[in-house]
């Protein structure tokens, strides 16, 4: 019996649906796809290409403050899929009751491909989130439409015990909700790689109290934190123009990450008016490799012309032409990827 016959009796003896010989892909590991954010400089900070962002297959997490963007993310996340594919579906667990159904189709995002799912406890999220991908698993994979989960957010969700506990005018901390969150992720992340699906997971930060440095800490126990691929920590400052505050820019450090170099920082910027920002971020990057070079008060250009910054980011088209972009990849994956 040669070692490859071997290896694939093993794997049927062992009767572990989750394995498979890496010339075959590794099901529960392999990322065969990403999910555009709407940011080039966010997608290379989670995936090494301005052109990828989210894992298809993957948690990742986005972890801040209140108002640092994390639904706005969210959503544009969720209508980036559901724009790529006419057959996705979305199921969004909600637990701060803060989406409404106009508030949803303000940004564009088709009502009819959306699930709200409201809980209130980490057993509901737990129990429903796998009992949907066991449905979906079932099913023929050739027929499966794209599939995206989203919790927004951890923080808020209680445990059964706490529910019970308010009901019955106990004050007592639940402490057993690290131990159910982490089982929770425990099942959940073999199941999203077997079926290919993503989960994006909003969480609160919180300041560590006794640290010698300024610290932020992410809520919720040690579970996220293994199970997630990837952990992105945002924080904001306000954006003006002049004295008016026109949005923010958020600093979004890459806490953990199974697929780029981590504590690496980029800033994004969301305006009230225009969202999202996708050029915003580039700049920054072209300087550091010389793309653009910064003279004096502005920046020289491949052709040798000299513009300001504030120029370019107004007319983005203009200047990230498709060779600089094509540059800036390369940029990108020296910045964002090991090795």
């Amino acid at each position: 019996m040669s070692s490859h016959d071997f290896l694939k009796n093993a794997i049927k003896e062992a009767g572990n649906e989750y394995a498979s010989l890496v010339t075959d892909g590794v099901e529960a590991g392999d990322v065969d796809s990403y999910i555009d954010t709407g940011s080039y400089i966010f997608n290379a900070l989670l995936s090494g290409s301005l052109h990828g962002g989210l894992p298809s297959n993957k948690i990742t997490a986005l972890a801040g403050e209140s108002a640092t963007g994390k639904t706005y993310f969210a959503m544009g996340i969720v209508k980036t899929f559901l724009d790529s594919n006419s057959d996705a579906g979305v199921i969004y667990f909600e637990s701060e009751s803060a989406l409404t159904k106009q508030l949803i189709i303000d940004r564009g995002i088709d009502p009819t491909r959306m699930v709200i799912m409201p809980v209130t406890t980490v057993q509901e999220f737990r129990t429903q989130a796998i009992k949907i991908l066991d449905v979906y698993l079932v099913q023929n994979e050739v027929d499966r439409k794209p599939l995206f989960l989203c919790l927004d957010s951890l923080g808020m969700l209680s445990t059964t015990k706490e529910v019970e506990d308010t009901a019955e005018g106990k004050e007592t901390r639940d402490m057993s909700r690290a131990q159910v969150l982490k089982a929770a992720f425990r099942v959940l992340t073999l199941k999203l790689g077997r079926a290919k699906v993503p989960m994006l997971v909003t969480n609160h930060t919180y300041d560590v109290i006794g640290s010698l440095f300024p610290m932020k800490e992410m809520g919720g126990g040690s579970g996220l934190k293994y199970a997630a691929s990837t952990i992105v920590y945002l924080t904001k400052k306000k954006e003006k123009d002049g004295t008016e505050v026109i949005g923010n820019i958020i600093h979004c450090k890459n806490h953990k990450s199974r697929l780029t170099v981590e504590n690496r920082v980029v800033d994004v910027r969301l305006t009230y008016d225009k969202g999202l920002d996708r050029y915003y971020g580039l700049l920054e990057l072209a300087e550091k490799y010389d793309v653009f070079k910064k003279v004096s008060t502005r920046f020289e250009l491949p052709d040798g012309s000299k513009q300001f910054g504030k120029t370019i980011l107004n007319n983005p088209e203009q200047y990230f032409t498709e060779e600089i972009m094509e540059q800036l990849e390369k940029c990108a994956g020296k910045e964002f990827l090991y090795g």
